[in-house]
């Protein structure tokens, strides 16, 4: 049985209407739980950032693609955790709270990174390294896995009502700034050692900042407020009421977890070639230097990282649905021209503009896409159904996006790789086109205005 709206508060855990001292604590909320998921974004997007140094540390030296490619292959292996950190920490969340699983999340990212950092080379352990590597991933996949789900559900039920869209695309504004924070500090550490020390020992200092930080978070998110969403179902709970984070109460909702697997296929596809494998695109098949090529990704992020709040704020007034077949219709027919053309340039500036209109793109889908997911579920679920279903598809096509990329770029067959991503963006499109507006009905807002 599902969850009925009475058993949300009113507001869904956001401030009376009017309430301004509960509007400085919805930001107040909304801040704390935002600078862990930096962080824990920092922590993950650190290992992509660095590849491009680290590779020859841990695997042996054959050529650059291959050691790239062997890195992309680890990349993908930590998304295979991320299902299990989706089931696991969303279960957790639903049955302890969205507090205690983002503190668990965090610590789980902060082991990961330390293992990183201070890992002997190949040279030194030999199969070693490349095994600890793998198992930090996993860890920090374990972390990510539950970090979405929970941060998403936490953000969707703090929001004012009205605002929902506006509040919860900081999820994506603190997801890219963590990837910002990590090109940042890769262009910091560019200036001030040679390449030589970057690819000796420089790269490691990125993963300690990123180790230390994640303690400091595990300390933030304690002080946060619990949601009074999930604080009223538990409160609620007797022998007749509703299991929280069971995979049997998550099945009695089959057509939103589908649901969530179309939203998040040409999503999740489209983001990691825009963000993460543009970089190594640019390098290695565009001829762009490493150092241009770092400073692209960082101006184009810092103009993804603003336009976020205004399109959730946008989807506030206009809906979910418009800015999900905005990117749907232009990811089907902008991608391969975009990529043809970045394939063809080795112009910084034109570079950035073609990753900015790429990321214009994304912006339809990065914006929304969490308070869409968390308006498709009940509150005693609503965590579980956010991150196994999407964890999966993630994992199955997200994780694997930069890997395929690479691999037909050593078949001779980059080209390809465009249409791939085209087409898994008209897959999505073609599941906005029939998908209710859930702005206008969906758990947290029937119960705002009961």
């Amino acid at each position: 049985m599902s969850v009925g709206v009475s058993e949300d508060v009113p507001n869904g855990g956001g401030p009376p209407k009017g309430n301004k001292q509960g509007e400085r604590r919805v930001v107040a909320n909304v801040l704390r739980g935002s600078i862990g998921n930096l962080i824990e974004w920092y922590d993950w997007y650190a290992y992509t950032a660095f590849s491009i140094y680290f590779a020859s540390s841990f695997f042996p030296k054959n050529d650059p693609t291959a050691e790239l490619l062997n890195t992309a292959a680890v990349f993908a292996v930590g998304f295979l955790m991320r299902p299990l950190g989706g089931w696991m920490l969303g279960r957790y969340a639903d049955r302890y709270g969205r507090r205690a699983a983002l503190t668990l999340s965090v610590t789980l990212m902060a082991v990961g990174s330390l293992i990183i950092a201070i890992t002997p080379s190949y040279t030194t352990i030999g199969l070693a390294a490349p095994a600890l590597l793998v198992a930090a991933r996993l860890l920090q996949g374990l972390s990510v896995g539950g970090e979405y789900a929970t941060s998403a559900t936490y953000l969707s039920e703090v929001a004012s009502p009205g605002k929902r869209g506006f509040y919860s695309s900081f999820q994506y504004v603190t997801l890219t700034a963590g990837q910002l924070l990590a090109l940042g500090v890769q262009i910091v550490l560019q200036q001030v050692l040679t390449d030589e020390q970057m690819h000796s020992w420089g790269w490691r200092i990125a993963f300690v900042i990123g180790a230390a930080g994640a303690v400091v978070v595990m300390w933030l998110r304690r002080s946060m407020d619990e949601s009074e969403s999930f604080k009223k179902v538990a409160q609620s709970e007797d022998g007749k009421a509703p299991q929280r984070g069971t995979l049997r109460a998550l099945l009695q909702h089959p057509k939103e977890c589908l649901l969530v697997v179309g939203l998040t296929l040409g999503g999740t596809v489209a983001f990691y070639t825009y963000t993460t494998y543009l970089q190594k695109f640019m390098v290695n098949t565009s001829g762009i230097s490493k150092q241009n090529a770092a400073w692209i990704n960082f101006l184009a992020l810092v103009v993804f990282v603003v336009i976020q709040p205004l399109a959730g704020k946008l989807s506030d007034r206009i809906g979910r649905r418009p800015l999900l077949l905005f990117f749907g219709v232009c990811g089907t027919l902008g991608t391969v021209p975009l990529l043809t053309a970045l394939a063809g340039t080795n112009s910084p500036v034109g570079a950035f503009f073609l990753m900015l209109a790429g990321l214009v793109i994304v912006t339809g889908y990065t914006s929304i896409n969490a308070i869409v997911k968390a308006e498709l579920f009940p509150t005693n679920i609503r965590a579980l159904g956010v991150g196994l279903p999407y964890a999966l598809t993630v994992a199955i096509f997200g994780g694997s996006s930069e890997f395929v990329a690479l691999w037909l770029k050593q078949a001779g067959m980059e080209s390809v790789y465009f249409y791939y991503v085209a087409g898994c963006v008209l897959v999505s499109l073609v599941v906005y086109g029939s998908m209710r507006e859930t702005s206008k009905s969906s758990p947290l807002e029937e119960s705002s205005f009961r």
